[in-house]
Order: structure tokens, then sequence, then C-alpha cells
């Protein structure tokens, strides 16, 4: 028997299906709905469809996007194209405030061994965004899948005659040698720039 009234049980398991949210974590959030005001519990609900309802991407760089355009291609310059993985990647990007130029969001990466190619994710869109472009930089994650994806939109690109550049990877600011992984380590000492 189950030891949750079913409105509750159903509640637990919606939460169990979002990422990193076990069934303690579930339980924790669904008393936390229970003993909210009525208010309170409608404004939250209101905030999910809300979400659901207004948040699309953008259709000239895959962002999140409450218009047809995100506020990022319409004020920002387009001579720079930073290439990244998921549209969490442009928040993170985006905090640094360092950053001017528009972005390309792949919606996943280059992926053999879960089936995912070159044609399942937004290259052919990146592709037709080059022209005229200065730079692209490929912000992609440091692992197998996206130094993949790297490589494969660079061979794409340098025939265009595009700049293309990758973001350097190293040593934390802070981090001891002795502690640091042997890839992080290798990529380090292979990027290593002239002082």
């Amino acid at each position: 028997m189950d030891t949750f009234i079913g409105p509750i049980g159903r509640l637990i398991n919606q939460f169990t299906k979002l990422p990193g949210v076990g069934k303690k974590t579930a339980q924790r959030y669904a008393y936390k709905i229970i003993n909210m005001s009525p208010e309170e519990a409608k404004q939250f609900a209101e905030c999910i469809l809300d979400c659901k309802n207004k948040v699309r991407y953008c259709s000239v760089c895959g962002n999140f996007s409450e218009e047809e355009t995100c506020e990022i291609c319409k004020k920002r310059d387009h001579n720079t194209i930073c290439v990244v993985k998921e549209p969490k990647d442009v928040i993170a990007l985006e905090k640094l405030r360092e950053y001017k130029g528009v972005y390309h969001v792949l919606h996943g990466v280059i992926s053999p061994m879960d089936g995912i190619g070159p044609n399942d994710i937004r290259i052919k869109e990146l592709l037709a965004r080059v022209g005229g472009v200065g730079e692209v930089i490929i912000a992609t994650n440091p692992d197998v899948e996206g130094d993949a994806t790297a490589m494969y939109i660079a061979k794409l690109l340098k025939p265009l005659g595009v700049k293309v550049s990758r973001l350097a990877h190293g040593i934390p600011i802070g981090g001891e040698i002795e502690y640091t992984d042997e890839v992080t380590l290798s990529r380090a000492f292979i990027e290593r720039k002239e002082i």
C-alpha cells in the first residue's frame, strides 16, 4: 500500500521527474506546497504555466525568449557568434558581463554513443548565419562530445574564411597543479601562451 494519499503521491511523483530531485527532496517540496496559502500555491502554479506558455526559443539563435527574437539578438553586435550547447550556457556566460556579441545555441552536441549526429543539432542554422561574421567562438564543454562538436564545426567553418576560436581550458585560478586532473593539466600545458 502506498503511504501517501493520492494527491500527495502524484505531486511527489511529478517532482521526482525533475533532474536531481530524489524521493526525499520531492517529499519536502510536496509538504512545502501543502503548507502554502492558497494564494501562494496559485502563484506557484501560474509561474509554471507562464513559463510553459510564454517561453520559446529565439528564431535566430535558439536561446530562451518571450518573443520571436531574443533581446541579445536584437541589440548586440552580430560580428561575433559564441556557440554553446544549451540556453543555460548563455546564462552562465552572460553573468561574466564580458562578451558583447551574439550566441548560437546548438541544443545538444554530437554524441554517436547517444545516437546524436550533426543533423540532430542546430549546425545548419549556424552555417546559415556566418556570412559576414568575423569570428565564431566555440564554447562547448571540454569533454569528448564537446570537443568533437567543436572540431566538426571548425572543419565546416574554416573553408568559409571565418575565424574560429575555442575557449581556453586549463588549471583554474587558485588551483594547484598536484590536484589538477591529467586531462586538464595536459590541455593547459599544450595551450600555454607566451608571456
